[in-house]
């Protein structure tokens, strides 16, 4: 098999045209075009459905895609490792990061990412949701809690937990009723917050009042006095000692964890272990502290 035909294919696959795939290698439409159609002319097998606007692999090809993609990866990292001497971090980085430790951390991380590892183009998308790292051509993604996957493996950096705060001047009810909350996402009506506190698990009746979209926007808002809000201890633990805000508890639930996935390759490239080790180096231990004092030092 023509392995250059095969890289040009996963290009294709990769960009979802032979277009933009053009645009982004700068190299022309009508060689990439070519190089296909002789792929699958060798194969015996069409590996992308054309419409007439679009492009779609075809269930062939998004098998040999998915098998032969990090491979190539593979095989291009061990090339530029050998050229390098093997342990000089180089080339394009990809990241996605979800959007809370985008707004606290990721700015400053990657600012001392790049100025230790100048040879390194480092690319990072903020975005929740759970990427396809092998079809989107990610190297790492970092993800809140995620769920078991066969194709990809990684280290937990950074743990944290949900705390109950308040502004100080608006004080737990003591009645039942139920007390203004701040909330993120959309407010589905009243709720029951169980907590945990020194003397005990309660619970705690709330009204949603506001309804945002980010925590960032859900700690101000509580800052404010507009209600009581579930938040990681990290992103209110300085506000806790300033006495801004007070906890009314821990929530009770799993913890929050942080992990930092790659594709499963038998051999990691320098710059993907070279930001694992920063991440080691910015958070040892991996505590709630760490990213507060880290955020706001």
């Amino acid at each position: 098999m023509d392995l250059l035909a095969l890289a040009d294919f996963n290009l294709v696959a990769r960009h979802g045209g032979f277009g933009r795939a053009a645009r982004a290698a700068a190299r022309p439409k009508a060689t990439l075009s070519r190089r296909v159609a002789e792929l699958e002319a060798s194969l015996g097998l069409r590996l992308f459905e054309r419409g007439g606007r679009t492009l779609k692999l075809s269930e062939e090809g998004r098998a040999l895609s998915e098998r032969t993609a990090a491979l190539l990866t593979e095989i291009d990292e061990t090339a530029a490792a050998i050229a390098s001497g093997g342990s000089t971090p180089r080339g394009r980085l990809r990241i996605s990061a979800p959007l809370l430790f985008s707004q606290a951390a990721m700015g400053k991380l990657a600012a001392g990412f790049a100025m230790q590892f100048p040879d390194v183009r480092l690319e990072v998308t903020t975005e929740d949701r759970s990427v396809d790292m092998i079809e989107e051509g990610y190297d790492l993604a970092i993800r809140v809690n995620p769920d078991p996957d066969a194709t990809l493996v990684g280290r937990a950096f950074l743990h944290d937990r949900l705390v109950v705060v308040a502004s100080p001047a608006l004080a737990r009810r003591t009645d039942g009723s139920a007390a203004a909350a701040v909330v993120r996402g959309p407010a589905t009506g009243p709720e029951v917050w169980k907590v945990s506190t020194p003397t005990g698990r309660s619970t705690i009746p709330v009204e949603p009042t506001l309804s945002l979209s980010s925590m960032i926007m859900v700690r101000d808002a509580v800052r404010a006095g507009a209600g009581a809000g579930r938040l990681p201890v990290s992103l209110v633990s300085q506000d806790l000692m300033a006495g801004r805000l007070v906890s009314w508890g821990d929530v009770d639930g799993p913890e929050i964890t942080l992990w930092a996935l790659y594709p499963s390759r038998r051999l990691l490239s320098a710059r993907v272990s070279a930001f694992l080790e920063y991440l080691k180096t910015a958070f040892p231990t991996g505590a709630p502290d760490e990213l507060a004092a880290y955020v706001g030092g």
